[in-house]
């Protein structure tokens, strides 16, 4: 398949990009600097503002599928939906995050007590991007939230998936290392079983 990544510069965007190219897909990679990227077989790069809905609609044509990494504060689902549309690709997979899982019927993980304060902004506007998306009716769109630790580590292949509850091994850690992440993407992608949902992966 032809795979779009918005902000393929990035921890979770490389990853993406490697798994993708692992599988036989091709990568079209974008971002403000995708042009500094290592020139890879099967990667096109694109530099392009996700702001600049006309350049970003016209670097996503022709995809079959649209990932988005980016940040939530610098985004908005009205912008990404837009985006893609005007592209004419029709399935959209968002890099979610973990603070809109519950971790107790009616609470979720970013209205806890002891939610860091610091990623209260970027976990609400998470929040508030996959409550548009529950709107959408146009697109086949997929939110994927890691569990609440999500770092660089090792492909293990071997992970949990759940839905809107937050993920926690037998030893209370709640966690998922990119590269397994990229995994969990990489197989909705290839098998869609959750169009139009969000998932989330944790060991």
């Amino acid at each position: 398949m032809k795979i779009a990544i918005i902000g393929a510069t990035g921890n979770v965007g490389s990853r993406l990009t490697d798994e993708a190219l692992r599988r036989g897909h091709t990568v079209t990679a974008l971002a403000r600097q995708a042009s500094k990227l290592p020139a890879r077989e099967g990667v096109t790069a694109h530099d392009v503002d996700v702001a600049n809905a006309s350049a970003l609609a016209a670097a996503l044509r022709g995809s079959d599928v649209v990932i988005s990494t980016v940040r939530f504060l610098q985004t908005s689902a009205a912008q990404i939906l837009a985006a893609v549309k005007a592209a004419g690709v029709d399935r959209l997979l968002v890099v979610g995050g973990a603070g809109s899982l519950y971790v107790a019927p009616g609470v979720q993980l970013v209205d806890t007590p002891n939610f860091p304060d610091a990623y209260k902004a970027e976990a609400s506007a998470g929040r508030d991007f996959l409550n548009a998306l529950r709107g959408e009716t146009a697109l086949a769109w997929t939110f994927l939230s890691p569990s609440a630790l999500f770092t660089p580590g090792e492909r293990t292949g071997k992970f949990r998936l759940g839905n809107d509850d937050l993920l926690t091994a037998a030893d209370g850690k709640s966690w998922i290392s990119m590269e397994d992440y990229a995994i969990a993407m990489l197989d909705e992608i290839e098998q869609p079983k959750h169009v139009r949902e969000r998932f989330t992966v944790g060991y």
